[in-house]
């Protein structure tokens, strides 16, 4: 089930304030530091780009650059949380699960030490810096590790919110913080579940199931489908580890099939773990949109995105052959 339902229109987008999460994640984290004595940040010499100098000049006791060493920054974090502090460690998630994978799996997922990854400018979101930079690998990378909990926020609302729950949240957790820009779907007071889904468009015949840029897509990819005659649902999976299993089900049940999107490979990451659920439980016909098993060539985001038809029209023409009514 749903943690939360509403109905967000594909006209409400139009022309909407655009936000970068990272801000909303600085702003929170800073808060999150003023309320307790325990947060701390570790980076890797990416203080602009992970937005680290308002924290760094508040705090800069529990500010720690360990310089580009991403295995070392991640065992920092592991030994920072192991004498009672509560590390916040944050870097490009392209090198962040790149590099420190097996830190992650040992130093975090086996040993459960409570630190929070923050992987920034996940995605395309480099664009120009080419397939080095592009992290599309992450989620199929964390959601396997056991103990990690992986969170893929959508917005700038959605971003506080994630960040504040982590405060509370006891084990590892993975939060994948984009760059680029979104508007905001979320009213102030959305009342964020960990491990659950949220509708933000209701409908009855076919489900599309995504997180972070994507979900935006998602939404004016409903409205497309809507001006055909076809009530599209749109689910926000922004917890991919949990997953939300009943709201999938769920979908499965209540409508003719099911598409996800995502803004990484849709081998391994929301897909299969959508996909999974769907085999166990309920089978049901399927789409999995995403970067297909490539290296994302050079380019700016949109164009990427543009380019493997992970836009409105994209998802839009995935349901209606999932439905069988392409034209």
């Amino acid at each position: 089930m749903a943690g939360v339902a509403m109905d967000l229109k594909a006209e409400a987008l139009a022309g909407a304030k655009r936000y970068d999460c990272r801000d909303a994640y600085a702003q929170t984290l800073e808060q999150l530091a003023e309320q307790d004595g325990r947060v701390c940040v570790v980076v890797n010499d990416s203080v602009s780009s992970t937005k680290s100098k308002g924290f760094q000049a508040k705090f800069p006791e529990r500010f720690v650059n360990v310089g580009i060493a991403e295995q070392n920054m991640v065992g920092v974090g592991a030994g920072l949380a192991n004498g009672g502090m509560l590390p916040y460690v944050c870097g490009a998630s392209c090198f962040l699960t790149g590099r420190a994978t097996e830190q992650v799996k040992v130093d975090l997922g086996y040993s459960k030490w409570n630190v929070k990854l923050c992987g920034m400018s996940s995605g395309v979101a480099y664009g120009e810096l080419g397939p080095t930079h592009h992290s599309i690998e992450d989620l199929a990378w964390t959601r396997i590790i056991p103990n990690l909990s992986v969170v893929v926020p959508a917005d700038p609302v959605e971003t506080a919110w994630a960040m504040r729950h982590s405060l509370t949240h006891d084990g590892p957790m993975f939060l994948r913080i984009s760059r680029m820009p979104v508007p905001r779907l979320y009213p102030d007071d959305f009342p964020f579940e960990f491990g659950k889904a949220s509708c933000v468009v209701v409908g009855d015949d076919v489900t599309i199931i995504a997180n972070g840029v994507m979900v935006e897509r998602a939404v004016l990819a409903a409205g497309l489908l809507g001006a055909r005659g076809i009530s599209a649902r749109v689910l926000n999976m922004s917890t991919v580890s949990p997953i939300d299993k009943d709201a999938i089900v769920q979908a499965a049940q209540q409508t003719r099939g099911v598409v996800t999107v995502e803004e990484a490979l849709r081998n391994g990451g929301l897909g299969g773990a959508v996909a999974e659920v769907l085999a166990e439980h309920h089978p049901a016909p399927m789409r999995m949109l995403g970067f297909p098993g490539v290296f994302a060539p050079t380019g700016s985001a949109e164009f990427l995105l543009d380019h493997f038809h992970l836009n409105a029209e994209g998802i839009a023409r995935a349901a209606l052959e999932l439905l069988g009514e392409a034209r």
